[in-house]
């Protein structure tokens, strides 16, 4: 073989790799707000209010940089315990002109909870106008794998992301059970007719994809227009997915997980008519909030996404090539804290909220900026 073959298919080769991930800058950090209780998620107002949820049911706003000392008034009761609380802030796309926030929280008792969606209007330091739009059904005896990531579509539907409850892990692959799905509904809580079991006798309206354990990242990738949705695996398996109308993720019957015992869940990764993962964590890092980078302020993150880590106690950043996983690193392991949420800011810094009880929310710019 000649030199000149061998040049050529080595060129071949490097042009089909995957572009590989260009480092991160040097960066600077800023706490903005500290002593918040196991904070879960923010949203940007674009009247320049920060929203942050805290699990034990408070939300709470950041104004003119300064966290307000007292809770919103108005929030719905939520049912806090374990993995129960509040959960995930979200402005409609049009807040300008109607002011709708959404919250998902857990909603219950001991012995019948579920994952419910609310919106309502901020009137000064109070949210008025108060409606549920989405209620899972059916209840459950478990404080623990609710969901509750949601993200808006282009056509404002709203998806919710959603959880198996623990112990009813068989029911994700029944569609007359919200119960380890994705949802798709309207804005005001009704069910869009192209949903792809909006007409299915047997199945709620609602669902979008099923086969999910515990849905805790959603974002809407509007230059691919590729929906993205990660979730945790039991112990290792956990999942980045691409979100498909009707498609069956394959939980329980086929994951790359084990039980916490060790024992095996199942000894299929892959079957016929089931969705694999693009990307499968093993040992887990415990994904939580998700983001996609488009911003200024880091052009070497464009498009790339980034995953809250619980275990992990970083930001997990996916780099994409396409609609493909061309590498994964972790930015930030230095904060050695379990990190709940990642966003980027109206200004393209990155924004990360901290799980504990004196959790924190901090902003990262590049270095000297």
């Amino acid at each position: 073989m000649t030199r000149h073959l061998l040049l050529a298919i080595a060129l071949m080769l490097l042009s089909t790799q995957p572009a590989l991930a260009e480092p991160l800058a040097e960066t600077q950090r800023e706490t903005v707000a500290d002593s918040l209780e196991h904070p879960w998620s923010l949203a940007f107002l674009p009247d320049g209010r920060t929203l942050i949820t805290e699990r034990a049911g408070r939300l709470r706003v950041i104004e003119d940089g300064e966290l307000l000392q007292d809770p919103v008034a108005g929030v719905p009761e939520t049912y806090v315990r374990n993995q129960g609380g509040l959960f995930e802030v979200l402005a409609h796309p049009d807040w300008e002109d109607n002011g709708w926030i959404y919250i998902s929280f857990a909603h219950g008792d001991d012995r019948a909870n579920t994952t419910r969606v609310v919106r309502g209007r901020l009137d000064g330091h109070r949210l008025i106008d108060v409606e549920p739009v989405f209620t899972a059904t059916p209840t459950r005896d478990t404080p623990v794998h609710f969901g509750g990531r949601m993200a808006f579509l282009p056509d404002n539907t709203l998806l919710i992301g959603l959880g198996d409850g623990f112990d009813y892990r068989e029911d994700a692959q029944r569609l007359d059970s919200h119960t380890g799905t994705v949802v798709r509904i309207t804005d005001d809580g009704d069910i869009p007719g192209d949903n792809p079991f909006a007409d299915a006798p047997d199945a709620l309206p609602e669902i979008f994809s099923y086969g999910h354990r515990n849905v805790q990242g959603i974002v809407h990738d509007r230059e691919q227009d590729v929906i993205w949705s990660h979730e945790h695996g039991p112990r290792g398996g956990d999942e980045l997915n691409r979100l498909s109308p009707g498609s069956n993720y394959g939980w329980p019957v086929a994951t790359h997980g084990r039980d916490y015992s060790g024992a095996r869940i199942t000894p299929h990764r892959s079957l016929p008519g089931k969705e694999d993962p693009l990307h499968v964590w093993t040992p887990a890092i415990a994904p939580a909030g998700m983001s996609q980078y488009r911003g200024d302020l880091f052009p070497e993150l464009a498009g790339d996404l980034l995953i809250a880590g619980l275990v992990a106690r970083s930001v997990v950043r996916v780099h994409l090539d396409g609609t493909t996983v061309a590498d994964t690193s972790r930015l930030f392991d230095d904060l050695d804290r379990r990190v709940r949420d990642v966003r980027v800011g109206p200004e393209g810094a990155l924004y990360l909220l901290t799980d504990h009880a004196d959790g924190e929310l901090i902003r990262i710019t590049p270095a000297g900026d």
